[in-house]
């Protein structure tokens, strides 16, 4: 699923919403609900108040009782009665006593007092006959809610701000914690350790950041396995650079002291070809595999280019026996004739060169649906199994130790070499570079012994690219 980071941040920021918006109602109801009652010590000091009033009328009448409530209204700065509730009805029928004893002529100690109104209630409070009430206009100081402002502010302020952070914070390590795997790997990889991988800890995730993890080990997959080829190689080269400079040293002492200067010139110019050759292949290797270019912009008939390579190799491989079965013709698009030609030539030259003269090299090219198939198969002496895949590995020789003698480098001078072990690397680069692919195999005869080596090649018809 794409955009699993984007569709996880609007699930937690939405739930996240909800919950803040849900936990502030919640808490400001339960805020009002538990600061519009009064307190249980006014609610004393108010029946305390109808006691007395109850006695004084009781005792010493309604004069004494206006005194004193002009008296507690002063001190209360407050409005304050005493009244009757004598319901009498208009038809015959009869209250019931229920009723009558309920008639309220205020509000009752136990109710809720609404918060938001600006006005202070009359408080009921009835005298023992139920008939007669204390009435009170609920004192200022009595008044619930001391500290609802502050609670509202903290509720739709400092809870929010609470919640968003905490939010903020949950969402900060989610993202952050890949990216600090990924800022260290980068910097151990800047520091040489190549080896270095962050997807592996990141299992439990499947968003942009591990897509972004991949992106980081498979750059530095192939940025390690580009500077390990490089190391080899330069190592490799600067290995078989040492004999060819150490025979045109030789050559240059025999010019000097005049000891056979043709063969003398003959070293040089010959020595001069080989490591210009090396040169040349090493440096296009090095571009395709640091590259990795596209080579897709020709069409071009395979058969016809297969069929001048072979008579060139014939020429120059005049003493070999070569066969080729090739189709009349074999378009094939999106592809480069240039790579392909070198590839091709490389493979079949290297089987010429492991080629008794008295066996022969034979060239196949079939089709199918979507592929071409070019088998080059050499009656050769064949690549041991285990190192069916080491020979496309530049500077790689199955004998290293297999030198040709002096008559047959007279023989090659002016002619293109191959003993560097770079042919087959640079054919599997060409032909990956045109979306195809190659390996190697050894073909056996009935009797299960090795008749020489088979390169497989399939290439695409029409080569697709994204």
């Amino acid at each position: 699923m794409k955009n699993r980071l984007l569709i996880k941040l609007c699930c937690i920021i939405g739930a996240g919403t909800v919950l803040l918006f849900w936990m502030i109602d919640i808490l400001s109801n339960q805020a009002e609900q538990s600061m519009s009652f009064i307190d249980e010590q006014y609610k004393q000091e108010l029946q305390d108040y109808a006691k007395q009033a109850e006695d004084i009328y009781s005792k010493h009448g309604k004069d004494a009782l206006d005194i004193w409530l002009e008296e507690l209204q002063e001190k209360e700065q407050t409005w304050a009665a005493v009244a009757a509730s004598n319901v009498v009805t208009v038809s015959d029928s009869d209250l019931r006593d229920k009723y009558v004893e309920g008639i309220k002529l205020g509000r009752s100690l136990d109710w809720m007092i609404h918060l938001y109104f600006d006005y202070n209630p009359i408080m009921d409070i009835p005298f023992t006959d139920k008939n007669t009430h204390f009435l009170i206009q609920l004192p200022q100081r009595m008044r619930p809610g001391k500290y609802y402002t502050h609670a509202g502010l903290a509720i739709k302020f400092a809870l929010p701000l609470i919640l968003l952070s905490l939010l903020s914070l949950v969402l900060y390590q989610h993202l952050m914690s890949p990216l600090r795997r990924l800022e260290n790997a980068t910097k151990q990889f800047s520091e040489g350790n190549f080896d270095v991988r962050i997807n592996a800890s990141l299992d439990s995730r499947d968003d942009e950041l591990t897509a972004l993890a991949d992106t980081f080990d498979h750059m530095a997959d192939r940025t390690s396995k580009l500077i390990a080829s490089q190391r080899q190689m330069l190592s490799d080269l600067s290995h078989e650079l040492r004999t060819p400079l150490t025979r045109m040293d030789m050559a240059v002492d025999f010019l000097e002291h005049q000891l056979d200067p043709k063969k003398a010139a003959d070293r040089l110019r010959y020595e001069a070809a080989n490591m210009r050759e090396l040169v040349e292949d090493a440096l296009t290797l090095a571009y395709l595999d640091t590259e990795r270019p596209k080579l897709n912009n020709e069409t071009f008939d395979l058969a016809e280019l297969i069929n001048v390579i072979c008579e060139d190799s014939r020429f120059e491989y005049s003493n070999h026996t070569l066969i080729a079965n090739l189709p009349e013709q074999a378009v094939i698009k999106n592809s480069s004739q240039r790579a392909l030609g070198q590839a091709i030539e490389n493979v079949i030259r290297n089987a010429l060169h492991h080629t008794p003269l008295t066996k022969q090299v034979t060239v196949f090219l079939s089709k199918t649906d979507t592929l071409y198939s070019l088998v080059i198969e050499d009656e050769g002496q064949g690549v041991p199994e285990e190192l069916l895949e080491e020979i496309f590995k530049p500077f790689f020789r199955v004998d290293k130790a297999r030198t040709l003698s002096d008559a047959q480098r007279e023989l090659k001078v002016g002619q293109k070499r191959n003993g560097f072990g770079l042919g087959l690397a640079l054919a599997q680069r060409q032909i990956e570079a045109v979306k195809g692919n190659i390996k190697a195999s050894n073909h056996y005869s009935h009797e299960g012994k090795i008749l020489g080596l088979k390169i497989s090649i399939e290439l695409p018809i029409v080569s697709e690219y994204a």
